[in-house]
């Protein structure tokens, strides 16, 4: 329940204008499984209204390197190639917030590093909200990290913030102190 706001735009009362500024790339891979990459891609940027989507499409494409299997079907790809085309999916809109969930979850450790360096090249272009239940990832990506328990944000920090105020020399360690009660409030 509530209101947010985005870029300024309330999530209740503006919604059509909070679309336009942000996309997703939710937990379960969302994409059409018998569509190629590229045909994907396409159908993304038609429904968001991009004004050339094949263009848009071979340009994402070429940003997120799917060019070796932008003409097979989403449905043959491994579980990194899909998120990877969730991810592209989602910016082929160019949002100016991008909301990842979970985007690494039950890649191999090859496949994750490869999305993280997508991620990390992504900064600076927009805001990234990611959420994880990786420590590492948390600690290795984000600028800022917000510590939810029990449904409430209790903590906002730098990793290295984070472990300060609660005198933790990991940032897991410091984690489990916040969540777990020991540490700041928000």
């Amino acid at each position: 329940g509530g209101d947010a706001l985005l870029c300024g735009s309330s999530i209740v009362r503006e919604p059509e204008a909070v679309k336009a500024l942000s996309a997703c790339s939710p937990q379960e891979t969302a994409v059409a499984p018998n569509l190629t990459v590229r045909e994907n891609l396409e159908l993304m940027a038609g429904i968001y209204g991009v004004a050339q989507p094949k263009r848009a499409a071979e340009t994402m494409i070429a940003e997120m390197n799917l060019g070796e299997v932008a003409a097979r079907r989403a449905r043959t790809l491994s579980g990194g190639w899909q998120r990877r085309l969730s991810i592209a999916m989602a910016l082929i809109t160019g949002p100016r917030v991008l909301f990842l969930d979970e985007p690494t979850l039950g890649l191999d450790v090859l496949a994750r590093r490869e999305l993280w360096q997508h991620i990390r090249a992504l900064k600076g272009k927009m805001t990234i909200v990611l959420t994880t239940h990786y420590m590492e990832e948390a600690e290795s990506l984000s600028d800022r990290i917000g510590v939810m328990a029990h449904g409430k944000l209790i903590a906002v920090g730098t990793a290295a913030e984070l472990m300060e105020r609660t005198g933790k020399t990991t940032f897991e360690d410091a984690f489990v102190a916040i969540a777990g009660g020991e540490g700041v409030q928000a």
